[in-house]
């Protein structure tokens, strides 16, 4: 079975906070190049890394993951706001 892609937040995240690669690999236990891997995509977090990392940020896991593209939170944000206008 061929694994799908899981796309992240992880960069807009991580530079909100003012993280570094290795700051937040120190948060979560893994090595400082494993966020790289996993900001440009090229690794897919493990079920519970996927959690730690959404817990260091505060947020629901699937506000940081996702198996489609994520929309730019920006868009996301005017999307909600239109929907509370109606």
């Amino acid at each position: 079975m061929k694994q799908r892609k899981i796309y992240n937040r992880i960069p807009v995240f991580r530079n909100e906070r003012d993280l570094s690669r290795q700051d937040l690999a120190d948060l979560v236990g893994v090595n400082y190049q494993t966020i790289g891997y996993l900001e440009r995509e090229e690794y897919n977090p493990s079920l519970d890394l996927a959690f730690r990392i959404a817990e260091v940020f505060g947020l629901p896991v699937e506000m940081v993951f996702s198996t489609k593209p994520m929309k730019p939170l920006s868009e996301v944000l005017r999307d909600h706001l239109e929907k509370e206008g109606d």
